[in-house]
């Protein structure tokens, strides 16, 4: 026996709304965040961040400094992409210094090691020369705004928060396409509904042609 059309209709409207809940849920707390640093990006030049730069300086140790060396000998020899500090160099890094090295890749040059270590909402960077062991690491901190709107942008956000942002903007899309369709299922009761979906697509077309230079 053949389903009536409306037992059709209501089965496919509770699965669109099943769906649309669903990836609205796990959108709710990205969105919130998108939605705010959206804003907070549109008016960073009004919005006044102070950085605090803290700068350490101290000597690796005299049985560390061999270790530096081989490693800066190693690659020379053999070039390695991606290549780490040694990890007792690591440690003292961390340690002393409070540079957090691990997995960060070494640009190496006749008399240093040079580790960039950007991150979001900030920056650092540590250099340990070759000959003398001198080091010196430097951490800027730009805020909390700063921060999440490196979040926004994806900067220096590593491979999981990568990931994220692909699944949540699959999540959006899951969100905006079952949402037309349930649009679609009421239009005919709210005779505004497809107004309202061009004033949407409308309006950012127009100040794109008209006034976006």
């Amino acid at each position: 026996m053949q389903a009536s059309p409306s037992s059709q209709r209501a089965y496919w409207l509770k699965t669109l709304h099943e769906w649309h809940w669903v990836s609205s849920a796990i959108c709710l707390v990205g969105m919130l965040l998108f939605a705010v640093t959206g804003f907070t990006l549109n008016h960073a030049g009004q919005i006044e961040a102070k950085p605090r730069v803290v700068s350490r300086q101290d000597r690796l140790p005299d049985s560390l400094l061999p270790v530096l060396q081989q490693a800066a000998e190693a690659q020379k020899a053999q070039p390695q992409e991606g290549a780490s500090l040694p990890v007792t160099v690591q440690t003292w890094a961390r340690e002393v210094l409070g540079a957090e090295t691990r997995q960060r890749a070494v640009e190496w040059s006749e008399d240093e090691a040079y580790v960039p270590l950007p991150q979001p909402g900030g920056d650092a960077w540590l250099r340990i020369g070759l000959q003398d062991g001198e080091a010196e690491y430097e951490h800027t901190d730009r805020g909390w705004i700063s921060y999440f709107n490196d979040l926004h942008k994806g900067r220096h956000t590593g491979t999981a928060w990568s990931w994220f942002i692909d699944v949540f903007a699959v999540a959006c899309l899951v969100f905006c396409i079952t949402g037309l369709f349930i649009l679609q299922m009421h239009a005919g009761r709210r005779p505004m509904t497809w107004p309202m979906v061009g004033l949407g697509l409308l309006i950012p077309a127009l100040l794109a042609m008209l006034l976006v230079h």
